[in-house]
Order: C-alpha cells, then sequence, then structure tokens
C-alpha cells in the first residue's frame, strides 16, 4: 500500500494535469473562435473638411458626440461607455488628420490582430471626403458590425451637418 503522502502527491498531479488540459482547451477554443472573425470595410461619403472629421473620430470629447455616450482615454487606454456599459480599447495608432486605429482590450490576447479603424480618403480629383471604417466580426455577425457602423457614422453626420 502506497504512503498517504504519495497518494495526495499523484491526485494532485491528476488535479494539476486535468487543470491543464482545461486551459489548453479552452484557450485553443477561445483562439478558434477569434479565429472565426473576418475583417470588412465600409466606405462612407462625408461632407465636411477632413480636418473637422479627424476632430470628432480622434478625441475623446469628439467621439463622445457620436460614437458612445461617453469616451475617456488615459493614454493609450480608451473606455467607451454606452448605456452604463463600459468596453475598453487600446489605441494602436493614429496619423493626424488621417486615421486612427483601436484594439479592444477582449481581443489583446489573441494571436491574431483584430482592430478598429477610422480612415479619412480625400479623392485627388473630386476633392469628395470618405470615411473608411474597418472592423472585424464573427462570421455570422457581420451585418450587425455593418449595421452599428452605418448607425454611428449617421450620427456623425448629423453631428457635423453632413447629410
Amino acid at each position: 500500500m502506497a504512503p498517504a503522502s504519495a497518494k495526495y502527491k499523484i491526485n494532485d498531479e491528476a488535479s494539476f494535469f486535468c487543470h491543464k488540459i482545461k486551459f489548453i482547451l479552452t484557450h485553443q477554443l477561445r483562439k478558434r473562435l477569434m479565429e472565426d472573425k473576418v475583417k470588412f470595410e465600409i466606405e462612407f461619403p462625408i461632407q465636411a473638411s477632413p480636418s473637422l472629421l479627424y476632430q470628432y473620430m480622434s478625441s475623446p470629447s469628439g467621439m463622445s458626440e457620436w460614437f458612445a455616450d461617453n469616451v475617456n482615454s488615459r493614454g493609450e487606454y480608451y473606455t467607451f461607455i454606452w448605456n452604463g456599459s463600459e468596453e475598453k480599447a487600446k489605441l494602436l495608432g493614429k496619423k493626424n488628420g488621417e486615421r486612427i486605429k483601436f484594439r479592444w482590450m477582449e481581443d489583446v490576447d489573441s494571436d491574431e490582430l483584430f482592430y478598429f479603424e477610422l480612415r479619412i480618403v480625400v479623392d485627388e480629383i473630386t476633392k469628395d471626403v470618405s470615411l473608411i471604417v474597418t472592423d472585424f466580426a464573427e462570421e455570422d455577425e457581420v451585418d450587425e458590425g455593418k449595421m452599428f457602423w452605418e448607425n454611428q457614422i449617421s450620427e456623425l453626420k448629423h453631428v457635423i451637418g453632413s447629410t
């Protein structure tokens, strides 16, 4: 008969092994679910100057007027608040007058680089201004993602007087 200490050691090792397998399977499942996200882009014509548009898409106060009920930032971390619910994102980069790019904190641990980006494009010939939104969603949620952006950009157009 094995001594009691050996019995506990076997149980501890089995427990550790079970927890390790559970962690690995959970991580693989999460990773697989995240890999199912697809990239989509939507272009919105905007009747406003690129500099005005950039102010509304790159500052917390500007984004609070159309994107979320409230937006706060601490350095490269932003908090977006909708109906009392908070979503956090990391600022990945921005180029003055051109674009801003965020990554939701829930995606930070993913091996994939999911993000959302707002990019201003000016047609060289016509000088028409467009806002291009790039985002990611799970395949069965792409339409919802597009609808979200259509609603948000509609609000932005209303705020800046671009109909």
